[in-house]
């Protein structure tokens, strides 16, 4: 058979294997609305009863999408003649793989399986899935076999798969941040990690020369304009080099879209070109020691006397907060509220600290919180005691919008963390790849046994999964159309792959994998937190499965 009719005959395979994965997600939909639904509406307490059954909905959604959007990107490559071997054994892979697991299961954790019948299907329905013909072709040992010799030998080449990118402005911004990564962060990332230091100012303002802070900033108000599909490729890039480095730049644009979307004129003329120009770094000042997640009760207060808020209570998990000059501050305005409706935020200006003095500012102490990995920016724990910021500061003029405007950033922030949770991904296969060529074990290099070698296929090939899905909710993003449920699925994803490649780099690196002088071991501690901040996986799961529920009615 020649090469463009196999390649053509494994398109219309995935497309139907993309008909399987609807086909079991629509069961599983039908059967979770049955538990959760009451008079067409989610049941609270069903809903907390069957978490595993939504959960697990969530994520054989996750999964279709993910397959839906490798076969968009598969089939745009072979349009312009792109497809090649390594190309069309993620694809196989990735659909063999996915679809097994929303027959038999998927691993939500690594603890935790979740199978078709805790979801609520028929033991009936999930053998016809299994005993699919297209299934069956898909999973052809010796296909799979000749796929994963396929991919290893790109891999080795150097070759990860062509990511898809059309826009030649979009595919140079990404290259450029490549090659800036790999020469001036990566050389440097484990030194920083291991003596947990601040990431340097001078890193800092390379970034802010290279338009990093206002990436996403409209042009009318000093940024470049460019939209999130172009922070999502540098976020991803810098991340490849550095966590904390591809981190920076999410501070500055979710900041900025606050201020864009809810500020008055004069705040956004005041705040945003120096945001854009890193003049301005900002950190977000939200959670609390014991709200995590569940933000509408948070208990920090600010009590207005005049043209004055007086701020009192303790913030937690403030990353940058020492050397940050602008705190998006959530408070509680409403003293007689106890929900969300009583929030309001704060643009509470500050100046910036210092290493022997990290909180200078009167009414305001911190406390480093000492941390795995995720490092570059430090941690804080902040107390407010009367700390002072200007009525003028109050985002939009209006009380009691603070958690509906903080709401409206979520999508971009989901976003950014699937892209840099592909970074992450992307660092651990391409350290474990450079390990696995280099180290000769039993005459050969490692490379060359099985196990290694189907771990990087595994690892290469969901990475680009998501990479796909991440893409797909940032374009979505930059065409106006709401995107949550999209954004939600990228991080779900994105970061479940990102600490699977990590544990399976350092797999590979066996023991030295374990020792800090290797960079895979940090790498592993910087993916352990991509699945719990800006909502943890738990947290992603409810709202997917509440959206797609919704969307029933």
């Amino acid at each position: 058979m020649a090469r463009d009719e196999a390649m053509d005959d494994l398109l219309t395979l995935a497309a139907r294997g993309l008909d399987l994965a609807d086909q079991i997600v629509a069961a599983s939909r039908q059967a979770v609305a049955a538990l959760l639904l009451a008079d067409g509406r989610i049941d609270a307490a069903a809903l907390t009863r069957h978490q595993l059954a939504a959960h697990g909905f969530a994520w054989q959604a996750t999964y279709a999408a993910a397959l839906r959007q490798m076969l968009l990107w598969a089939q745009r490559l072979a349009a312009r003649d792109s497809f090649g071997p390594a190309e069309a054994a993620m694809l196989r892979l990735g659909f063999a793989e996915y679809l097994a697991q929303l027959c038999g299961g998927i691993p939500m954790s690594q603890s935790e399986m979740v199978r078709p019948g805790d979801c609520g299907l028929a033991p009936a329905a999930v053998q016809a899935f299994l005993a699919s013909p297209v299934l069956a072709a898909l999973s052809d040992p010796a296909a799979l076999d000749a796929s994963r010799t396929a991919l290893v030998a790109a891999l080795a080449a150097g070759n990860c798969g062509d990511p898809g990118i059309e826009d030649e402005t979009i595919a140079a911004i990404r290259a450029e941040f490549l090659r800036y990564a790999g020469a001036e962060i990566a050389p440097h990332a484990q030194d920083w990690h291991r003596r947990d230091a601040l990431i340097p100012l001078d890193v800092v303002g390379q970034l802010a020369e290279m338009g990093v802070f206002g990436m996403t900033v409209p042009e009318a108000d000093g940024g470049l304009g460019l939209g999130k599909i172009a922070m999502c490729v540098v976020s991803e890039a810098l991340s490849g080099g550095y966590i904390g480095v591809g981190s920076l730049g999410t501070r500055a644009e979710i900041a900025a879209e606050l201020i864009g979307r809810a500020g008055t004129t004069e705040q956004r003329a005041r705040f945003l070109p120096a945001i854009a120009s890193g003049a301005i770094l900002p950190t977000a000042v939200f959670t609390e020691p014991n709200t995590g997640s569940d933000l509408g009760s948070l208990r920090t207060r600010a009590v207005r006397e005049g043209d004055t808020y007086r701020v009192y209570g303790a913030k937690t998990w403030i990353t940058h907060g020492s050397r940050s000059d602008l705190m998006t501050l959530l408070v509680r305005t409403d003293p007689a509220s106890s929900d969300y409706r009583g929030l309001s935020m704060l643009l509470a200006e500050k100046p910036r600290g210092t290493e022997a003095d990290p909180f200078p500012t009167p009414g305001m102490r911190g406390t480093e919180i000492t941390v795995l990995g995720y490092r570059g920016m430090k941690e804080y724990e902040i107390a407010f005691e009367d700390f002072r910021v200007p009525a003028a500061n109050l985002l939009g003029g209006v009380e009691g919008q603070g958690f509906k405007q903080l709401m409206e950033t979520f999508e971009s922030a989901r976003i950014q963390t699937g892209a840099r949770a592909l970074g992450v991904a992307q660092n651990a296969l391409e350290l474990a790849l450079s390990y696995a060529r280099d180290r000769i074990q039993f005459g050969q290099a490692i490379i060359g046994f099985p196990r290694v070698a189907n771990k990087l296929a595994m690892m290469a090939t969901e990475t680009m999964m998501a990479r796909q899905l991440t893409y797909f909710a940032a374009y979505q993003k930059d065409a106006g159309r709401r995107c949550d449920i999209e954004a939600g699925m990228a991080k779900l994803l994105a970061a479940r792959v990102a600490f699977a490649n990590a544990d399976a780099g350092l797999q590979i690196h066996g023991g030295n994998g374990y020792a800090v002088e290797y960079p895979i071991s940090r790498v592993l501690c910087d993916a352990r937190i991509l699945s719990i901040f800006e909502g943890a996986a738990e947290i992603q799961a409810q709202v997917i499965a509440r959206g797609l529920l919704g969307r029933i009615n």
